[in-house]
């Protein structure tokens, strides 16, 4: 008789744990993709007040795993978003991951970006053919049209080809974009440069 009593309360104080834990992350990944947004920009900044001298062409990332490397820039959807060397969990957090090993802009290869589908990338899927991308770092403004999409099984790795002779932008996150739990898909947009 008394376990009947208490459960209502249970129910009750177990969703609010579960809810004051969502609210406790959805702020936390937003302050650590705000700072890192800030970051960004000041590279940028940084870049227009002194611009790079020579050729960069072919030249790999000097960053290391979680650095602030850029913004990628979303037009259509209004976003303005940190760029991070890496893509485990805690560079993902920060904002959008450069997938380690591929090209950066203007190295004429394949550039891989990945984000969450839940927090940098919510609104990807508004995305259309031939909206821009832009990718701004600390050697220049680079301008990305989307040619197509495609969906893939979350396990086929064969879209990072990491290919060195066609500069191209593929960036991926998790599909459906309103799944709960470990999206079976990845949703990939296909852009080149513009």
């Amino acid at each position: 008789m008394k376990i009947k009593s208490w459960l209502p309360k249970i129910i009750i104080i177990a969703g609010i744990v579960v809810l004051g834990i969502g609210i406790w992350q959805i702020m936390n990944v937003s302050s650590k993709t705000n700072e890192t947004l800030d970051k960004a920009k000041q590279l940028v900044a940084k870049n227009q007040v002194n611009p790079p001298k020579g050729n960069h062409k072919g030249e790999n990332s000097p960053a290391s795993i979680g650095d602030t490397i850029g913004i990628l820039e979303i037009p259509r959807i209004k976003a303005e978003l940190a760029i991070v060397e890496g893509t485990d969990e805690d560079d993902l957090e920060k904002g959008v991951g450069h997938y380690r090993g591929s090209s950066l802009p203007a190295e004429h290869g394949q550039i891989v970006l990945s984000g969450h589908r839940d927090t940098v990338f919510r609104r990807l899927g508004e995305l259309k053919i031939d909206d821009s991308l832009i990718i701004q770092n600390s050697k220049g403004s680079y301008k990305y049209k989307i040619t197509h999409t495609k969906i893939v099984d979350s396990k086929d790795t064969s879209i990072i080809t990491l290919q060195k002779q066609n500069e191209e932008l593929i960036v991926t996150t998790c599909y459906p974009f309103r799944y709960i739990g470990n999206a079976p898909k990845r949703y990939i947009i296909y852009a080149k440069p513009s």
